[in-house]
């Protein structure tokens, strides 16, 4: 445990900012959970919706340092691939 007061805030930011951060991405995991479930069932207007609700998620979390940019693309683009083979 650190000894200096500086050194005992920084811990405490980190651990509510990892909370924060592992929050952001669960709730992209369960949008991407209820897009696969909506093509699953054939319905298309309900996963374009979500996957421009994803879209905007990734985008953010890319942009705050959650995940990285490249990751963010990397999702939307195969998730957009996958819409568009299913319709």
């Amino acid at each position: 445990m650190a000894n200096i007061k500086s050194a005992k805030k920084r811990i405490l930011i980190t651990e509510k900012r990892t909370a924060i951060n592992k929050a952001r991405k669960s709730e992209i995991k369960t949008y991407i959970k209820k897009f696969d479930k909506a093509i699953d069932n054939g319905n298309f207007d309900e996963a374009k919706v979500l996957l421009k609700a994803i879209d905007k998620k990734l985008k953010k979390a890319a942009h705050k340092n959650v995940i990285h940019m490249n990751n963010a693309s990397r999702k939307v683009s195969r998730l957009t691939k996958k819409l568009n083979n299913a319709m």
